[in-house]
């Protein structure tokens, strides 16, 4: 890593460290986990919440903070422990994830964990959201931006494409669709499923702007996100994140058996090993 986005990428690194193995943890306290879908966007979690958005823990509902909308909501594994790093709330309180009382589900709850900006469920509805509370900023001038993480598979349904008509026709400049690019949904690989490529000349056909990068690399999407205009009166801004589903684990890996499962015994044990030989280069980047 070299230059100033290369500091901020092991700035990035050191904090992505301790997450990586948290996600694993919850899985485990949960009983099962959608491992794969968070390990494709661990780096673009990271480089948003420790490197990136306007955002105040110790005011969660600071006006003028950036918003991001996790439409892909089963990720919300790789969500929680930054929040908690940032100082949303007391770490401890993930003990008890997805046990009866706690806030802490499967998917994020706005209404009782601070950071969290959107409820999700079924998938698909985010990217409106997202258009609604951009719209929100142009009515009340406020100069916050508004940032979208979709899945690929989500790409297949119709809403989103409204979504994106509406923003393009709006002229939405404040309004960022990061889509997590893992190839894979639940049904199979996306492009079989309902092909969606070329993703980012589909976005531009509504008005958009669009960026492609690795999205595991932090200094791409960094740089990527170092581009993105501010908000205002033109076109909204697209990333197309190409990642891999279940990076970091080889037998999760592109593997349409692990877009939620369970680790016991032996391969819990296999798979953290594997994590923690995964996350070598970055301890090595963040000691350099």
């Amino acid at each position: 890593m070299t230059g100033a986005v290369g500091e901020r990428g092991h700035n990035v690194s050191r904090a992505f460290l301790a997450d990586r193995a948290m996600f694993v943890r919850l899985a485990r306290i949960c009983g099962a986990g959608h491992y794969s879908s968070t390990f494709s966007a661990a780096e673009l979690f990271a480089s948003l919440y420790y490197a990136h958005l306007k955002l105040d823990p110790r005011d969660p509902k600071w006006p003028d903070r950036d918003r991001f909308v996790l439409s892909k909501g089963h990720a919300a594994i790789g969500l929680y422990p930054i929040l908690a790093h940032l100082g949303y709330f007391p770490p401890e309180l993930l003990d008890n994830f997805t046990r009866l009382g706690s806030a802490f589900g499967d998917h994020p709850n706005m209404k009782h964990i601070p950071g969290i900006d959107f409820s999700s469920g079924s998938l698909g509805h985010g990217l409106s959201i997202a258009v609604g509370m951009a719209l929100s900023a142009r009515v009340q001038k406020r100069d916050y931006r508004v940032y979208c993480m979709l899945g690929d598979g989500e790409l297949a349904e119709g809403q989103i494409w409204e979504a994106a008509m509406s923003a393009g026709h709006y002229k939405l400049q404040g309004l960022i669709a990061i889509v997590d690019r893992n190839q894979l949904c639940i049904d199979g690989r996306t492009e079989d499923v309902m092909a969606i490529e070329p993703v980012e000349e589909r976005f531009r056909s509504f008005g958009w702007e669009a960026q492609r990068i690795d999205g595991h690399d932090f200094d791409s999407i960094l740089a990527a996100l170092g581009r993105l205009k501010p908000a205002g009166t033109g076109r909204p801004q697209v990333i197309i994140a190409d990642t891999i589903k279940g990076r970091g684990v080889r037998r999760m890996e592109l593997s349409l058996q692990w877009h939620v499962a369970n680790l016991a015994g032996d391969d819990y044990a296999d798979a953290e090993a594997e994590i923690r030989a995964g996350l070598q280069p970055y301890r090595e980047k963040a000691h350099v």
